[in-house]
């Protein structure tokens, strides 16, 4: 095996990012060249098609990308024209998943990046801003959806009628379940609770829909609670549903989610996990219904190492990477028992995900495997489907045959975290050092700080920053407790006078957990936290020290 020096290594990793650069400007181009302001750009033929909802998606999605590539020149410009050329005021049929996901999470992340991308910010950034307006108005539109008698969202809603009345009542369990993320974000930045609401209520409603045997399935009625489609797995249909357990509990510092997620996580390993792989089984009995691997599953060890199960997020990563190197890219099915494709499953639209977990074991675990990955993939997509156009979703891994689409994802997730796995010091990471402008200053007055570290991203690779629930919903709280410790320091006998009436009621806590009984005691959380409460940043072990102590 060849070695190299430090020096050499970081001179290759140069060399890879620029080569990821240019593989983002080729696609990123083409879709300006040829397609906008359609939502995506058709490839082969060099020309664009509405897809989600006819509001140039893919603009949209690669908004941030466009910074963490360091061009805050063209986001400046793109932030601009969206808010003179998107109206979310449109007679269309739209995915609430995939609106919240592409659209609601891209503007959300926009609005958070914007102080580093130098766009003139309105005061009191970031709990106001022509981005947050955006999302807000994009979440607004979904919002019918949720109005059912048990919570659960429709899958569909017409962004200016609302929900048919012959929409179907089916969806499946990640349309219902990925919504904490976005919705918990903009209330927090809003000061509006409903969006945090209407997530929360579907979360608790689908927790109880869960078998005798803790799993849940792929599809479900939301109006009778029954389950359509009774197979559980990890992958498709089901997948974002336990990534925003983990990513909203990190985020929120919510037990309930974490305490959610750990139950199922005892469900799936005793009864889909089999040598690492993960399958499907029948939700009520355990037994196995499709021996397969998803392409989309492979989000799954990336998951795993954000709550320290890295011996089998490493493990599992393995078995999914050799298939990677069977067909050099990831097929959407592949039959563990036979060692193949599926029948008409053989293809890879340039998903993301491996590419995804491939990252965070690299941040877990420096193993130069991943970046091994890293470069397999960047190989393959640019010999298999560059085009003079774009890149081409791949129709047949067996053949290389091409299909006329490049989802707006290519943008926003795979180039990113290609680009992200082969840059360890970038500032998504906690990189940078005091004065490069790694932070900025938020809220009225500048009483927070955001853009230090710690950013959650959403199933679309949008990164949110923890920080900037504290900028909204947090500090005027904060300033009634530091107001509360001073005054109780300030007593000779040492008691504190009852805290000030408040003006109006503080947000409901985020952590109060529906599984806790009457008289039971909360237990610390098992999160580290990204952002610590205000009192917790004036003491050390729960004591609070004074000049006198």
């Amino acid at each position: 095996m060849t070695s190299f020096t430090p020096l050499s290594t970081f001179c290759l990793l140069l060399f890879r990012m620029q080569r990821i650069k240019s593989m983002f400007y080729h696609a990123y181009n083409s879709y300006l060249d040829n397609a906008f302001p359609y939502d995506e750009l058709r490839p082969l033929t060099c020309d664009g098609q509405d897809t989600w909802g006819s509001f140039s998606l893919t603009l949209i999605d690669a908004l941030d990308t466009l910074l963490v590539l360091g061009n805050r020149t063209e986001f400046q410009r793109v932030a601009s024209l969206l808010q003179d050329t998107v109206d979310f005021d449109i007679d269309v049929n739209a995915s609430v998943f995939e609106t919240n996901i592409r659209v609601v999470g891209g503007l959300l992340s926009a609005h958070l990046l914007a102080g580093r991308a130098g766009m003139e910010l309105e005061p009191g950034w970031p709990c106001s801003g022509p981005l947050l307006r955006m999302a807000e108005d994009a979440a607004r539109k979904l919002l019918p959806a949720f109005q059912t008698p048990t919570g659960m969202p429709y899958g569909t809603v017409n962004l200016l009628h609302g929900v048919s009345p012959t929409e179907t009542p089916v969806t499946c369990t990640a349309g219902v379940g990925t919504f904490i993320l976005e919705f918990a974000m903009l209330s927090r930045l809003t000061g509006d609770p409903t969006f945090e609401n209407a997530a929360r209520r579907a979360l608790r409603a689908l927790w109880k829909t869960r078998s005798d045997i803790g799993l849940v399935g792929n599809h479900i009625d939301i109006l009778s609670k029954k389950w359509v489609a009774q197979d559980a797995g990890i992958g498709a249909g089901v997948d974002s549903y336990f990534e925003y357990l983990v990513k909203g509990a990190i985020m929120l510092q919510d037990e309930e989610l974490l305490n959610m997620f750990q139950a199922y996580d005892q469900a799936i390993q005793n009864y889909t996990r089999f040598d690492d792989w993960y399958l499907w089984v029948q939700m009520h009995k355990g037994t196995v219904s499709m021996p397969v691997f998803q392409s989309l599953e492979a989000f799954w060890p990336g998951l795993q190492s954000l709550l320290g199960n890295l011996d089998s997020a490493v493990r599992t990563f393995q078995n999914y990477y050799s298939v990677w190197r069977q067909f050099g890219g990831l097929p959407e099915f592949y039959s563990i028992p036979q060692g193949y494709t599926v029948d008409k499953r053989e293809g890879y639209p340039l998903r993301p995900e491996l590419i995804e977990s491939a990252m965070y074991l690299f941040r877990a675990t420096g193993d130069h495997t991943y970046l091994q990955l890293g470069f397999d993939a960047l190989e393959s997509i640019e010999r298999i489907a560059k085009t003079p156009c774009g890149y081409a979703s791949v129709k047949d891994l067996r053949d290389h045959q091409l299909d006329n689409r490049m989802e707006s994802f290519f943008l926003a997730e795979t180039i990113k975290y290609l680009y992200l796995l082969f840059d360890p010091t970038h500032f998504l990471h906690g990189g940078g050092t005091e004065g490069d402008g790694s932070w900025e200053e938020g809220g009225d007055g500048g009483q927070c700080v955001l853009g230090a570290g710690g950013f959650i991203f959403n199933t679309e690779a949008h990164p949110l920053d923890p920080a900037a629930l504290y900028c909204c919903s947090r500090h005027a709280q904060d300033h009634q407790e530091l107001r509360d410790i001073l005054l109780s320091l300030s007593q000779p006998d040492g008691r504190s006078k009852p805290p000030a009436k408040q003006t109006e009621d503080p947000p409901p806590n985020p952590s109060d957990s529906i599984a806790l009984k009457p008289g039971e005691k909360r237990t610390p959380p098992l999160l580290s936290c990204p952002v610590q409460p205000f009192n917790a940043r004036l003491s050390i072990f729960g004591q609070v020290f004074t000049d006198n102590t």
